[in-house]
C-alpha cells in the first residue's frame, strides 16, 4: 500500500499518523506489525508528539546537527545543495515499525507518526505501508 505526501522540504515534519491508521483499518488486520518506509534518500519516518513548539524544537536541532546551508562535499560533488538533507535522513533512517493490535496502531498516548523531509525543496512523496499479519 502506498500513499503520496506533498512535501514543502527544509527540515518539514508532517504527521502522517492517520494515513497509516486508514490503511491498516482497510487492511482489516487484527494483529501484527506495520512497516512504514519511505523510499527517498533525503526523507525519514520516525513518531515525534506532534505539537507545535516540539516540532519548532526538532527543526533547530536538525539544523545545528546538519546546518542547510553548511559546506558539504556532497554539494560540491553533485551542486545540488541538499549534503544536509542526506546526512540527516541517514541519521534518522527511512523506516518505522508499529505494532498492530485489534486493528489498531499501537503508539504510546502522544507518539505521531511523522514523515520528515529535509530536501531543499518541495516535493511529492511516497511512503509504502506493509502490514504483516502474526
Amino acid at each position: 500500500m502506498k500513499i503520496t505526501i506533498s512535501t514543502k522540504g527544509h527540515n518539514d515534519i508532517i504527521d502522517i499518523t492517520d494515513k497509516v491508521a486508514e490503511k491498516v483499518k482497510e487492511s482489516k488486520v487484527e494483529q501484527g506489525i506495520v512497516l512504514v518506509f519511505v523510499p527517498h534518500q533525503t526523507c525519514a519516518i520516525s513518531v515525534l508528539e506532534y505539537e507545535p513548539g516540539l516540532i519548532q524544537d526538532l527543526k533547530d536541532l536538525l539544523n545545528k546537527i546538519a546546518p542547510l546551508k553548511g559546506d558539504y562535499e556532497h554539494n560540491k560533488a553533485w551542486g545540488d545543495g541538499n549534503g544536509a538533507a542526506h546526512l540527516l535522513a541517514s541519521l534518522i533512517k527511512p523506516d518505522l515499525t508499529v505494532p498492530l493490535e485489534n486493528n489498531h496502531l499501537i503508539l504510546g498516548t502522544w507518539q505521531k507518526i511523522i514523515l520528515l523531509d529535509f530536501d531543499n525543496r518541495a516535493c511529492e512523496r511516497e511512503v509504502n505501508i506493509t502490514i504483516i499479519a502474526n
